[in-house]
């Protein structure tokens, strides 16, 4: 069967590893370099499907975990699948449940079958397999679905993230051969060639970098449309993961969307792209709108201070956002102020939109062959991360 995800390389940057790209998907085509915002519970907190969409997004992700717990993928099934239950209609990635088990601590135990863990719910035990990380995936209806890996903390002992590397191996090649039996099944029953939804594999292997060539090597073994590189952004300090985000990049197929798993901060955005990351994503825009912080041409404001009550001038005088174009920092501070969760609604929009904006004009630099030129003047103009 022909796969349902294709990647176009548009353009190279001439002087780094800038990459400009286009993934074409079943619901629709996705820009690359791309900023990806996070509905972890079938919603981007705070906002409605539309107003993601005015953002200029083009794809957001789901949570395989938190949607099998509830309301359960027999239910987002039932409804339809993720896009209909959701009513989003672009492209939507599903991560594979990994990442939440990790972070699980105590209250996992990871083995070669799987990962069992408590419900944060009610305390339930559950077995997550990569198989049925798979089933989920399938049940949700997502245009990319995330192989089932381990995480590894940060710091881990080399020996105890090499034997994790190589499970999270088997674990690719169990996703991927149940994930063939599923679509074979349902070309079975619809006629149809075409798979309907993409696998990414994930490189592992912590901070060591022999330890992610052998990841990278074994991954790639397995033809798959797209691959991520998981592990990094879990604590380690910024300069030991762009050390090792140098070397992870050229691991990866030229060829296929590369994808740094959580990451949004505008400075690891400009670095990841400039080694040659297609696809990122992160809470971080809609977790820091909740917190009063919004992310602005000339850096972060935290719209708390007593300085902004009698500020009557836009956020970001350099946004076209809706929340920019109608609303003054002095009265984001009175919502604020007041636990009015139209803050949340307006800071939420206004950040993803910056996040949004600066990939497009990152793309719009790499196809005019001055990226580093429109990272130095964001840079000057941002300030301190």
């Amino acid at each position: 069967m022909k796969e349902s995800l294709s990647f176009e390389l548009i353009k190279k940057d001439a002087r780094t590893g800038a990459r400009r790209g286009r993934i074409t998907t079943p619901h629709g085509t996705i820009e690359t370099p791309v900023f990806m915002p996070v509905g972890t519970q079938a919603t981007v907190k705070a906002m409605k499907p539309e107003d993601v969409e005015k953002t200029g997004a083009e794809i957001i992700l789901g949570n395989t975990y938190h949607l099998y717990l509830r309301p359960g993928e027999d239910i987002v099934r039932e409804a339809g699948g993720l896009h209909k239950f959701m009513n989003w209609h672009r492209p939507i990635l599903t991560d594979s449940g990994g990442f939440q088990v990790f972070s699980l601590g105590k209250f996992r135990k990871i083995t070669e079958e799987g990962a069992k863990f408590k419900s944060y719910i009610d305390g339930s035990s559950h077995m997550m397999t990569p198989e049925s990380s798979v089933e989920v995936q399938t049940a949700l209806g997502s245009d990319i679905m995330m192989a089932f890996d381990e995480c590894v903390a940060y710091p881990a002992e080399k020996k105890y993230v090499a034997r994790s590397l190589e499970r999270t191996t088997r674990w690719l090649r169990r996703c991927d051969d149940h994930h063939r039996r599923l679509e074979a099944k349902s070309a079975m029953e619809t006629g149809a060639d075409t798979m309907k939804q993409a696998l990414f594999g994930i490189m592992q292997g912590g901070m060591f970098k022999d330890l992610r060539e052998l990841s990278a090597k074994q991954i790639t073994e397995i033809d798959l449309p797209g691959y991520a590189i998981g592990g990094l952004s879990v604590g380690e300090p910024k300069e030991i993961m762009l050390d090792v985000l140098d070397d992870c990049v050229d691991l990866l197929p030229e060829d296929k969307p590369r994808y740094l798993m959580g990451v949004g901060t505008p400075d690891y955005l400009f670095e990841s792209v400039e080694r040659g990351v297609d696809m990122f994503d992160c809470v971080l825009p809609t977790r820091l709108a909740r917190h009063g912080m919004a992310m602005t041409s000339r850096g972060k404001i935290n719209i708390k201070n007593a300085a902004f009550a009698r500020d009557f001038s836009t956020l970001d005088p350099d946004c076209d956002c809706y929340c920019c174009r109608n609303y003054s920092r002095a009265y984001l501070r009175h919502l604020f102020k007041n636990d009015e969760i139209l803050c949340s609604m307006l800071l939420s929009e206004h950040n993803i939109h910056f996040l949004v904006n600066m990939m497009k004009n990152i793309r719009k630099a790499i196809e005019e062959d001055r990226f580093l030129e429109y990272k130095r003047e964001f840079y000057n103009k941002y300030g301190e991360f």
